[in-house]
């Protein structure tokens, strides 16, 4: 089983990148969002809590969030690895995380970091604001507070992955084809 998780900043192309992966490589595609949605709709007791604690406008503790995590592993054996996107986001989280898999008897195998600059990612995503109607990413301002949160938040991150020789970055430019063929060479080797 093979635990891969896909970092980079918005507008790097995560999504059209996870779903080649998925399906290539028969993933698993964990996202944080959609586990969420699944557990509140499934009724579980994490769900359920998970639910209470949204209707207030918190946010869902680490605990329930890897408590889900764990879960989707232990529910999804048929599939020949997971892609984790959007967690870990923090180095807690990573921890966490780290801790999980080693209770499973397993880790992460690599962190596939999708990297464009910022100028690249402020085109990407006013242009996708501009396709698909998002005023909220239209902002100039918006943009560069994302890049700024993405920056704040990943590069602990990175670090904490590269300390562990598990992080690699790949240039985010170019076609959809000639990106997932460097994602793709990494992950065969």
């Amino acid at each position: 089983m093979k635990y891969y998780i896909l970092f980079g900043p918005p507008g790097a192309g995560k999504g059209t990148q996870a779903a080649l992966l998925v399906e290539k490589y028969n993933l698993h595609h964990v996202s944080t969002g959609d586990l969420l949605r699944k557990e509140i709709k499934a009724g579980t007791p994490l769900g359920l809590q998970a639910k209470e604690i949204i209707a207030k406008g918190d946010l869902v503790p680490d605990a329930i969030v890897e408590g889900m995590i764990k879960n989707e592993i232990v529910s999804n054996q048929d599939v020949k690895g997971f892609l984790f996107d959007g967690f870990p986001r923090t180095v807690a989280q990573a921890e966490a995380l780290d801790k999980m898999l080693a209770e499973l008897n397993t880790g992460i195998d690599s962190i596939i970091s999708i990297a464009i600059s910022d100028e690249v990612v402020h085109q990407r995503i006013h242009h996708r604001a501009m396709i698909e109607n998002r005023a909220d990413d239209a902002n100039d301002e918006t943009i560069r507070t994302r890049i700024a949160n993405y920056h704040e938040k990943t590069e602990p991150l990175i670090a904490f992955y590269k300390a562990q020789n598990k992080y690699f970055e790949f240039e985010g430019e170019g076609t959809i084809e000639e990106i997932f063929g460097r994602i793709s060479k990494h992950i065969e080797k």
